[in-house]
């Protein structure tokens, strides 16, 4: 139940409600109250006890939620019910029909004043934002839907946390991003709240935003972390399809409180749905690994399943990043012309403001792909524009690499004053492989 409105309108409510049943005052009040009681508390000089309310709402035949508030609570659990329906359609992949499902129903609640019902149809905006690529769009949905959740423990606030960092990271802000996200893992564990779906939620997130600071090892761990937490479930989207059409029918049955509960499974296994689509930077973490140790037909494996996952939910942005990664492996494997397809078809995908460090990495793969079959000059321009972008997002580790690639090039052509130029840049980029000037690592969960 939401918070009572005042005495005045709550009698004006009862007054309303009793004139348009034809009660007088006194049938309102027997047996329990007195007429005298009735008209005290339909002027507002009193504030009725739950006690009265639910002798009144019983005798007016309404739900006391719907006295109390004024909100009908079969039109709240509808509006749930719809909550879920647009939750299954971004669930499938319809991101941009699923936006119009949650701007309807966030209106709604605006509309009803419903905190909970408002935070959940602005963290779906800000996801569906995130998918089609509307990252200043998403980030205010979710600073939006924090500012609903504002008095919430941490847990309950962590999908509006993570999506803000995730925009970030995905605009190239990738110090800001981890500040938030390890932030978060660090109050969860110290402070023993350890649950864990917002522990997952923030363990795959960070992921992507290690790997590119350099931080492999961390990457690593949190790769692990993530996998031994994800809940295990046969169908979930079958699961939840149960649960909103019983839910549908307890509806119709007037059963709300019953509705109600079959709802909340069905978010929650709408939730997990989204949940394994994260997974999808697990399996490109694993593929890293398997390709830095070597074992590139494993590697393949590992990051086909990613995009294969990703690509599904139609998640553009993250599917081209894995895609990057794919097109390395397939190129080490002697498929540079599989791979070179692979990065021109992900390109449209990503620019600076939109996946800055994988449109360089897809740049740079080019270049070398490019000197391989001795086009210099097309692998020239590639590495130009992968330094560009390198330079605007901060990412020390890949701008030392590829002002050595640069400064190679220039040399083998006889432009040796260009070359040390590029080499003296890399240098002053230079990190050892695997670190990072991030701080202390956050605390770990209790596995």
């Amino acid at each position: 139940m939401g918070e009572r409105d005042d005495p005045g309108t709550i009698g004006r409510r009862v007054q309303r409600l009793r004139v348009e049943r034809g009660l007088t005052q006194r049938q309102l009040a027997e047996p329990v109250y007195t007429p005298a009681y009735v008209s005290t508390l339909e002027s507002g000089r009193v504030r009725p006890s739950d006690d009265a309310l639910r002798h009144l709402a019983e005798r007016l035949g309404v739900a006391f939620d719907e006295l109390a508030t004024g909100r009908s609570a079969r039109l709240v659990t509808e509006l749930r019910l719809r909550l879920t329906e647009a939750q299954r359609t971004f669930a499938v992949g319809e991101a941009e029909p699923a936006a119009e499902q949650y701007a309807e129903l966030l209106a709604e609640a605006e509309t009803q004043g419903l905190a909970a019902e408002q935070a959940a149809a602005l963290l779906g905006l800000g996801e569906c934002a995130l998918e089609t690529g509307e990252l200043v769009a998403g980030r205010q949905y979710f600073e939006r839907a924090e500012a609903c959740l504002a008095g919430a423990p941490l847990p309950a606030r962590v999908p509006a946390l993570r999506g803000r960092a995730v925009a970030h990271y995905l605009a190239g802000e990738l110090r800001y991003a981890v500040y938030l996200l390890e932030s978060a893992l660090d109050e969860l564990n110290r402070g023993g709240l350890h649950d864990p779906d917002a522990l997952l939620l923030l363990y795959a997130s960070v992921i992507g935003p290690y790997m590119d600071m350099g931080a492999h090892a961390r990457a690593a761990q949190a790769a692990e972390f993530a996998l031994a937490l994800a809940p295990q479930s046969g169908d979930p989207a079958l699961v939840a399809r149960m649960h909103r059409s019983v839910a549908r029918t307890l509806v119709a049955e007037g059963r709300l409180a019953e509705a109600d509960a079959s709802l909340a499974k069905a978010a929650e296994l709408y939730r997990g749905l989204q949940i394994r689509t994260e997974l999808a930077n697990c399996h490109w973490m694993r593929g890293y690994v398997y390709a830095q140790d070597g074992q590139l037909e494993r590697a393949e494996g590992e990051l086909r399943e990613a995009l294969g996952m990703l690509t599904a939910k139609r998640a553009a942005l993250y599917s081209s990043q894995v895609a990057v990664e794919l097109a390395d492996v397939l190129h080490r494997r002697g498929k540079s012309d599989e791979a070179a397809a692979l990065l021109h078809g992900v390109l449209d995908d990503l620019s600076s403001e939109r996946g800055a460090v994988h449109s360089a990495a897809a740049h740079r793969l080019l270049g070398i792909i490019a000197e391989d079959a001795r086009r210099t000059e097309v692998a020239e321009e590639h590495y130009v524009r992968a330094l560009s972008l390198l330079e605007r997002a901060g990412a020390a580790g890949d701008l030392a690499d590829l002002c050595r690639l640069l400064g190679d090039l220039l040399r083998r052509t006889g432009r040796v004053e260009a070359a040390l130029d590029a080499y003296r840049t890399g240098l002053g980029h230079r990190t050892a492989p695997g670190t990072t000037t991030l701080g202390p690592p956050p605390a770990q969960p209790p596995l």
